[in-house]
């Protein structure tokens, strides 16, 4: 596997410092961490790769010429193939004979369709991505369509990154030549901890070790990010992804194996809007222009912004409620309740199960209100808490069976963060 490690440009001062002794523990120790990760990847491209196909008398045959089709709106697998010289009476053969392994008929717009064409110009191979990790295969074989559905050999990498924040996550990210969605990962880690919007300040710093994938040589995505490190206003949190063995469910752990997650996120919001209003009990209403108590926190954001739940919980209500306008009220665990009041629109209705970051509705100025935001409170026991004051419980913590595993892994995973410019770059 083929590894890319991004250097800050004062690098190579920082590590010069360190003995040559450290240099070689640090090379082999990531030298075993790199075969862990390697290991499923290669087996799993191994299981892809096939003998190319001979003809009859048993040679093999001249490359196929490729010809691509990207699905425009409303178009249909005939409108396609009907192009490329194929009959109705032999689309509907090739459909009729995929369908136990895929039906055509649910080819999506954006996908794309790769047609092959031998030396006589005839198409006797296609391929058509289903989703961004599988693809189906189709070969006619003695005139018979035959269908196998296989994982993209996707290429995988391994780069870090670090930096500082001088104003915002993502642009902290992009600085370093990585895109946005790299940043959105990131704060779907720490989400529990960090509030990307209130808590962030110029000089906080991040380390991530991280997936990129590649597709003919082509980057096309992120893949996994592997650990990562975040310091908010002096304290440094960190992350580590496990996967257990048995069930393969992957979470994020600390040093210590405690689980990342808490009963609820931070943030109503993916990135969280400027705050407004705190919870008060005698704020000015900036409607009826008396003092009263606010129960929540407003968070001033465009219409439209989407809201997510903040814990995994029950609906109790969603719709309409006076003042208060379109609004989602949710039952969670241990006896706290949640609600979304202003909203524009609602995912979800009563009786629904919702997941802690699931999208549930969109920020509006419904009801009572001088302008566009979202008004979040919480409930504990019957009572109005402070939704940024409040110390929320983290949930149970990784597995004692799989704790050695574990710590052996965030050990060496540590080794980049606490050393983080390589002496190999490739292997």
């Amino acid at each position: 596997m083929k590894v890319k490690i991004r250097i800050p440009k004062n690098g190579e001062q920082e590590f010069g410092q360190l003995p040559l002794l450290v240099f070689i523990i640090i090379a082999f120790a990531i030298f075993l961490t790199l075969c862990f990760l390697s290991k499923d990847k290669a087996q799993a491209e191994e299981r892809i790769i096939e003998e190319p196909p001979k003809n009859d008398i048993g040679e093999t045959p001249p490359p196929l010429k490729e010809t691509k089709e990207m699905i425009r709106k409303g178009e249909t697998l005939s409108d396609i193939l009907s192009r490329h010289g194929f009959s109705p009476a032999e689309i509907h053969k090739l459909r009729a004979e995929v369908k136990p392994v895929y039906d055509l008929a649910k080819i999506k717009e954006g996908r794309e369709i790769r047609l092959y064409k031998n030396q006589q110009e005839t198409i006797t191979t296609i391929e058509y991505d289903i989703n961004k990790d599988n693809y189906l295969h189709i070969q006619k074989i003695g005139g018979t369509y035959e269908a196998t559905e296989y994982e993209l050999p996707y290429e995988t990498e391994i780069h870090m990154i670090w930096g500082t924040i001088e104003n915002n996550l993502p642009n902290a990210i992009t600085r370093e030549g990585e895109k946005g969605a790299l940043a959105y990962d990131l704060s779907e880690i720490f989400a529990w901890d960090v509030d990307f919007y209130i808590d962030l300040r110029k000089g906080d710093s991040f380390k991530i070790l991280f997936e990129k994938k590649y597709l003919k040589g082509k980057f096309v995505g992120y893949g996994s990010v592997l650990a990562a490190t975040f310091t908010n206003r002096g304290t440094t949190y960190q992350a580590f992804r496990f996967t257990y063995p048995d069930t393969k469910e992957t979470d994020y752990f600390n040093e210590e194996g405690e689980s990342l997650r808490r009963e609820f996120l931070k943030s109503p919001f993916k990135y969280t809007p400027r705050i407004t209003s705190r919870f008060s009990y005698n704020r000015l209403h900036p409607v009826r222009k008396v003092y009263r108590p606010h129960y929540g926190v407003d968070y001033a954001a465009k219409v439209g912004t989407p809201v997510h739940s903040t814990a995994d919980g029950t609906v109790l209500f969603a719709g309409w409620n006076g003042a208060s306008g379109r609004m989602i009220r949710i039952r969670h665990k241990n006896n706290y309740e949640t609600m979304y009041l202003h909203l524009r629109r609602c995912y979800v209705k009563k009786g629904v199960r919702v997941t802690g970051g699931q999208r549930i509705g969109e920020v509006g100025a419904s009801g009572e209100v001088s302008g566009p935001h979202l008004d979040y409170r919480i409930k504990y026991g019957g009572k109005y808490i402070n939704p940024l004051a409040h110390r929320f419980k983290p949930v149970k913590p990784l597995r004692s069976e799989f704790l050695e595993s574990f710590m052996l892994a965030a050990q060496n995973y540590s080794l980049y963060f606490h050393a983080p410019l390589i002496i190999f770059s490739s292997f």
